[in-house]
């Protein structure tokens, strides 16, 4: 079993990370995986679980059977397809974890069944799931990148010192929903925020298609993360607007009620927010290591000598942490 107490350390520090020489730009670290990689082939097997208000949720697992579980939150409209989840199965599964991306709901390919859907303060699933999982044997840790890192990052500072899991890593978080909805705005950003909201704008048009929807919205008239938020996600969710959603969700006030080893990986040129949108060392408890690297773009972290061997670092340290590991890979 990995060490779950880690040493004391500093809570913000720079990390090793060094890009690829031929991949230095936040744009080309952020676009190559995207457009160029293969995600690895590994052991996949499916489950589906029912949720207690009837709806339901899409598991993907990898590693040992008989490994200590590690839950996995991917982006925003990610899935097992996104071109890290893999890499991330793959890196957990070779330090003996047994690894589970639990879907948002939606995200597995097929709508789920109810008017409501998943958003980057929605914890009451992972945290259902976990305790669920928890009936089969210990969740170790979990695992969080982008919105999975955001909404992680919430759940742990809401549960404080009653979180069942030991340790956590988490990458490329927009901890401050408003910061990146603004950055997003901004320069080349925009591509981002345009394809992400044709993505979401697809995937609300499937799920009404066959459910009576609760809003009057033409959804394919937002086209930015303010509007869609302001219209889709805050009413379907409870919110008061898109102001009031930004301020609960948002997982940067919750940082320092966090009280398991975690570590934060982040890039301050990463295109999804602005380099002051991460926290400051004085928001960090001691349990918690904030690694900052000058580059890396949003779920980058892309090395290697050619581009034919490229190596995905930031995969690798975040297992690694799980891990207890000392030094980074």
């Amino acid at each position: 079993m990995p060490d779950s107490t880690g040493a004391r350390n500093m809570p913000r520090v720079q990390s090793e990370f060094r890009p690829a020489w031929w991949l230095r730009g936040a744009h080309a670290q952020t676009l190559w995986p995207t457009l160029f990689r293969r995600g690895p082939r590994i052991a996949l097997e499916w489950e589906r679980v029912s949720l207690p208000d009837g709806d339901f949720i899409d598991l993907c697992w990898h590693g040992p059977r008989d490994g200590p579980m590690v839950l996995f939150l991917h982006g925003l409209e990610g899935s097992i397809h996104s071109h890290y989840a893999r890499g991330i199965l793959r890196e957990l599964g070779r330090r003996g974890f047994r690894a589970c991306l639990m879907h948002f709901r939606g995200c597995s390919g097929e709508p789920n069944w109810l008017p409501i859907a998943y958003h980057s303060g929605k914890t009451d699933d992972p945290l259902w799931l976990i305790h669920h999982l928890h009936e089969r044997g210990e969740v170790f840790g979990a695992v969080g990148v982008s919105l999975g890192g955001n909404v992680l990052l919430k759940l742990l500072g809401e549960l404080g010192e009653a979180v069942p899991l030991r340790r956590a890593a988490v990458m490329s978080v927009p901890f401050v929903l408003d910061h990146a909805a603004r950055r997003l705005r901004q320069g080349l950003s925009r591509l981002y925020e345009r394809h992400l909201i044709g993505h979401l704008q697809r995937s609300f048009e499937r799920k009404f298609a066959r459910l009576s929807c609760p809003l009057s919205v033409e959804v394919r008239r937002l086209r930015s993360f303010h509007a869609f938020d302001d219209q889709v996600t805050a009413p379907l969710h409870g919110f008061a607007g898109v102001d009031d959603y930004y301020q609960q969700a948002s997982s940067r006030q919750f940082i320092p009620k966090i009280r398991i080893p975690t570590l934060i990986l982040h890039a301050l040129d990463d295109p999804f927010m602005f380099p002051h949108t991460a926290p400051d060392a004085e928001e960090l408890p001691e349990c918690v290591r904030l690694e900052i690297a000058p580059r890396g773009g949003h779920m980058g972290f892309v090395t290697g000598r050619w581009p034919w061997r490229a190596d995905y670092w930031g995969e690798r340290r975040l297992a690694s942490w799980i891990a207890g590991e000392v030094h980074p890979p």
